[in-house]
């Protein structure tokens, strides 16, 4: 292996290991409550029903590298759509006490990075699908 698919297999284990925190935090908040403070932040409360079991659910996949292109891209539309919707009258540094986009941000190029690279040989998509790349 060489580094750039051991840096890319960290990447993408990182990146899990941040969606499973932030998924594993919507639900032990409850979903109700995470699809409330959506609404009283103009989002549609539905979302958060969507968004908490992506981010567990995806970011178990991206830990262990299966689907990852997949689970990329709907972490993209995931992210792309927090930044438009949450983030971005915040600013990229936030105001007031207040977080802006730059964190989702990150994400999002890590994403379209893991997207475009595929899996490295440590992942299972490399053993299912060979060749360390999706096709």
């Amino acid at each position: 292996m060489n580094k750039v698919s051991l840096v890319t297999t960290l990447m993408r284990v990182v990146l899990g290991i941040l969606f499973i925190a932030h998924g594993y935090s919507k639900f032990q908040m409850g979903l109700g409550n995470v699809s409330a403070w959506f609404e009283s932040a103009g989002t549609p409360g539905f979302l958060a029903y969507i968004a908490g079991p992506l981010e567990l659910f995806g970011g178990i996949l991206l830990v262990i590298g299966l689907f990852t292109r997949y689970v990329s891209a709907l972490f993209i539309i995931m992210l792309i759509g927090a930044i438009v919707t949450m983030k971005w009258s915040l600013g990229l540094l936030g105001s007031g006490g207040t977080t802006g986009y730059e964190l989702d941000l990150a994400y999002l190029m890590l994403t379209v990075y893991l997207m475009a690279a595929g899996s490295t040989q440590l992942s299972v998509d490399h053993i299912l699908f060979g060749r360390g790349k999706q096709s």
